[in-house]
């Protein structure tokens, strides 16, 4: 009688095992998720630190050319200098604003590689 018993499998062992890789499972998920938010974070904060620094250094750039092309034609086209700076800066705007929505319609989702191994998972367990 106790080969018999010992034959068989248990039924307690199975849903175990199967808890157990299902706890596996998520926790390789989770750990992918963390690692991906602080890859997401630091990449955001640079980008922001760039995209300040950028703009500071860009305006003063333009408030020190402009000046300086005021001065030079103030007696003579003062009026034409104006104007001809206002257009160049509405032209700048508009084509930083057109690759700004070219980025972020082109944006990759984040955490796509959370995604793709959930994805892979679930066709995995679906019979």
């Amino acid at each position: 009688m106790d080969a018999t018993a010992s034959a068989t499998p248990s039924r307690g062992g199975a849903p175990r095992r199967f808890a157990a890789a299902l706890l596996g499972l998520l926790h390789g998920h989770v750990a992918l998720f963390g690692e991906e938010l602080k890859e997401q974070q630091g990449h955001t904060l640079r980008l922001l630190v760039l995209a300040s620094l950028s703009l500071v250094f860009g305006l003063l750039l333009v408030i020190g050319l402009s000046a300086a092309l005021l001065i030079n034609f103030w007696d003579s086209h003062r009026l034409t200098v104006i104007v001809l700076l206002c257009a160049a800066y509405g032209l700048g705007l508009l084509i930083c604003l057109l690759r700004l929505l070219t980025l972020l319609r082109n944006a990759p989702p984040p955490f796509s590689a959370s995604l793709e191994e959930l994805a892979r998972d679930r066709e995995q367990l679906l019979p």
